[in-house]
Order: structure tokens, then C-alpha cells, then sequence
């Protein structure tokens, strides 16, 4: 076979269902034993643990701020070549990006020349349903609409009036998802646990029954197919001498950008850990504290002073580390959950974190660091209480549109932590960044 089905799942809004059906195509491709290979649109590292869950295969993000246009063709080539079916769940409306069009769903389906299938939330519309899919058919030519997929229809009579929309439009209509309460867009904490993990498959395969049942899934894989690349050009490699690099993974840290990890396995070899059940820090040249759920974890990461410990001893001793948001907080002096119980951490930063008043602050990033241009994203409801007195800070990030960002990067000897959570996977050498 020299052919493979791909297609980003788009929308006309976010809250459209974009998820919901993106986690059931791809759960309902699996059980027909077909390669599946999910990707997501944008910075998001909680809908890739979905996709991962559905798909039985990472998902990896696409993202036109953190990354060039030919790295993105790089990853889509490179996870797609082997596959049946790649399917690329988009971000927010098809046209949101971060400067206009730019970093958009619409701009990646458009420089991975593949067909896009919209997203409607029709709870309270019937044809006139044909004027916003004109609109979004006929808005940028350089991308074709393909199909169309209603969410939150009431009945097959709501479905008729719908249907009718698309065919004077001149887009197929593929099918739809009924209101239901049961298949909600999953918690964005589940699957952290093993019961979490047995609840989201449980959902997973309730809407994957559904989305056999109500879409023309084999009508979708056929628009959708195309010859498969038969070459991918390949980055250049990374040139550092090899180390180890201990990176922490458990339920309180596991926010990560699958090449990320790929990246690191480039500098040498990767040794995972829990700062929750693990007693000390594996031999490293390299600590990765990424971003996760640490608040839910506050008293096991508080008990568990011997990984404090050698995290502390490994640090003080000049050890190299990058601390992510999660991470940069369990290096703090200590957390404040929502209810005001304050719980000690590793007390490498002279600061306190806290979960009090949660305010979500979120966005791009972009800062030049060593001579390094760096990007990242911001996504965190928690906030630093008191400002680090022991770390440097003076260096100025931006967000997208090139304003600046109060957002802090801390360099504690060779420690380096802040919110962002920093894309690397397109650097030459990340050790570059502690010169």
C-alpha cells in the first residue's frame, strides 16, 4: 500500500468538540488495527497525553512559533511514513493564530498540504450552517476544506436541515456526533493515574462506538488519502560529546514535548525518574525537571526529603539542570495549595509558590539567552508569592507580538528555571545554554 489518509481536524471555534472527536477517530482507527499517528496544532502537552492514550503512539506537536516551517514537514514526514491514517487535531478556530493566520491550524494543514475536515457546534443552528461553511471554504483557497463533521446535534431531522447547508456549500458532509453529556471533553487531569488511565479508555471507547455508529469514517479515510513520502531529509545531528541526562517523569511531572525527549536521546542517555517515589537523583550530567501537576502531589514530593536532597546536593555542586514551571516550583522553598496548607520543597530558589487565587497566564514566549534565541510557552494558574533573592534575573522575554512579558528566567549557578517551558528540539547544541 503507497497510500495513507491524512487530515487536520479543524474548527470554526474552540469548544466545537475538536478533542472529543479527534480522541474517538483516533481510538476507532486502532480497533479496525489500522497505524495511527496523531499530532496536535500548537503548544498543548495535555491533549497529546489523549491522543497517546487513543492512538497507542506519541503524538507530536506542530508548531510554527516554536519551530521553522521545515521542521514541522520534518516531524509530520518522519511519524507519518509508516502509518495508515495521520490525523492532526488543530488549535482554537482554523484561522486563530498568534499573528493573524500565522501559527494557525489553517497555516499547518496548509505547509503540510493536507485536506482539512471542519468542526461545527450546530447546537443552535441548522442551515444556516451553509453561511459559515461558505465562509470557511471560500476565506483562504490555499487550503481545502474537505468535510465537514456537526457536533451537538439533536436529532436526524436537525441532521437533514445540516446536510442541506453542505451540499449547496459544495462540502461533504460526514456524519455527526449527537448531544451527549457522556461524552464530554475528558478532565484535564485524567489518565495521571492508573484509575484515571481506566476511566479515559472507558471514555475513549464510548466515543469511538459512537463515531462508528454516526460518521462515514471510511468516506473520511478515502477524500483524505494521498501517495505517502517516500523520502525524509533529516536534520543535522546534534554535535556534543554524549551524557547522561536524568529527566523526571511521574504524575507530578509530565508536561513534555515528545522530540523534546527525542532530542535529549540525541545528547546521550536518558535515565527517567520520580521526585515522588524514587530516593535519590540517578547519576546524571543533565537534570530535566519538566512542568506536570505538582499541587496534586504536594505531600509526597514534601515527604520525600531524600530526593530533595540529592537534587539540592547535585545543584549546590554546580550540576546542570532545566526547571520548568512544575518543576521551577517543586525547586522553590515550598507550595501553597488552594485551601492555604503551605508544603516544603528542595529550597534551591529563594521564593514561595502558591495555588491561591489560581489566575491562568498563558502565551507565547521568545527570549535570546547566551547569545541563544529561544521560544516556549507559558501555561500555569499558580504564581511566585515572593521574588527569588538568590538568582539572577535580569534578561528580558517577549511575548508573540514582540512585547515584553513579566514573565521571569532564573539562573541559579548552573541551574535554569522560570514558567516557559522551552521548545529544543531544533537546537544545535541545548548545552550551549550554560555557557
Amino acid at each position: 500500500m503507497n497510500r495513507q489518509s491524512q487530515f487536520l481536524i479543524g474548527a470554526a471555534n474552540s469548544g466545537s468538540g475538536k478533542t472529543t472527536i479527534t480522541i474517538g477517530l483516533l481510538k476507532a482507527l486502532k480497533k479496525r488495527g489500522m497505524k495511527i499517528q496523531p499530532f496536535k496544532c500548537g503548544p498543548d502537552y495535555i491533549d497529546t497525553k489523549f491522543h497517546e492514550a487513543a492512538a497507542q503512539n506519541p503524538s507530536i506537536n506542530l508548531d510554527q512559533f516554536l519551530s521553522s516551517e521545515q521542521h514541522i514537514e520534518y516531524l509530520f514526514n518522519k511519524y507519518s511514513q509508516d502509518k495508515d491514517v495521520s490525523i492532526v487535531e488543530g488549535v482554537m478556530g482554523l484561522f486563530d493564530g498568534y499573528n493573524k493566520m500565522e501559527g494557525s491550524s489553517a497555516r499547518i494543514a496548509q505547509i503540510l498540504d493536507i485536506p482539512v475536515i471542519l468542526v461545527v457546534n450546530a447546537k443552535s443552528m441548522a442551515y444556516s450552517s451553509a453561511a459559515l461553511l461558505y465562509g470557511f471554504k471560500n476565506f483562504y483557497p490555499q487550503i481545502k476544506v474537505k468535510g465537514v463533521i456537526f457536533n451537538f446535534v439533536g436529532s436526524e431531522s436537525h441532521y437533514s436541515f445540516l446536510k442541506d447547508a453542505c451540499d449547496d456549500v459544495g462540502i461533504e458532509a460526514l456524519g455527526y456526533l449527537p448531544k451527549n453529556i457522556e461524552i464530554e471533553t475528558p478532565s484535564r487531569h485524567l489518565g495521571l493515574s492508573l484509575d484515571g488511565e481506566k476511566q479515559f479508555d472507558k471514555l475513549a471507547n464510548k466515543i469511538a462506538d459512537l463515531v462508528e455508529k454516526t460518521l462515514d469514517i471510511d468516506r473520511l479515510l478515502e477524500i483524505s488519502s494521498k501517495e505517502r513520502e517516500k523520502q525524509i531529509i533529516k536534520p543535522k545531528a546534534v554535535n556534543s560529546p554524549k551524557i547522561k541526562i536524568a529527566v523526571a517523569r511521574d504524575a507530578a511531572f509530565n508536561f513534555v514535548y515528545h522530540e523534546n525527549i527525542e532530542y535529549l536521546k540525541q545528547l546521550g542517555e536518558v535515565i527517567f525518574f520520580s521526585p515522588i517515589k524514587d530516593n535519590k537523583l540517578p547519576d546524571t550530567d543533565l537534570l530535566y525537571l519538566p512542568g506536570g501537576y505538582p499541587e496534586l502531589y504536594l505531600s509526597e514530593l514534601a515527604a520525600n526529603n531524600s530526593m530533595k536532597h540529592s537534587i539540592e546536593t547535585y545543584i549546590e555542586n554546580g550540576g546542570k539542570a532545566i526547571a520548568e514551571c512544575g518543576g521551577m516550583m517543586y525547586l522553590s522553598e515550598s507550595i501553597t495549595d488552594q485551601q492555604g496548607n503551605t508544603y516544603p520543597m528542595a529550597g534551591l530558589l529563594k521564593q514561595k509558590t502558591t495555588m491561591m487565587q489560581m489566575k491562568l497566564k498563558l502565551g507565547y514566549r521568545k527570549f535570546c539567552y547566551n547569545q541563544l534565541q529561544l521560544a516556549g510557552h507559558e501555561f500555569h494558574y499558580s504564581a511566585i508569592e515572593e521574588n527569588c533573592t538568590n538568582a539572577e534575573t535580569d534578561i528580558s522575554i517577549y511575548n508573540a507580538k514582540g512585547q515584553p512579558a513579566n514573565t521571569k528566567l532564573f539562573r541559579y549557578k548552573n541551574l535554569i528555571a522560570g514558567y516557559t517551558h522551552i521548545y529544543w528540539a531544533e537546537m544545535e547544541n541545548l548545552m550551549d545554554i550554560f555557557n
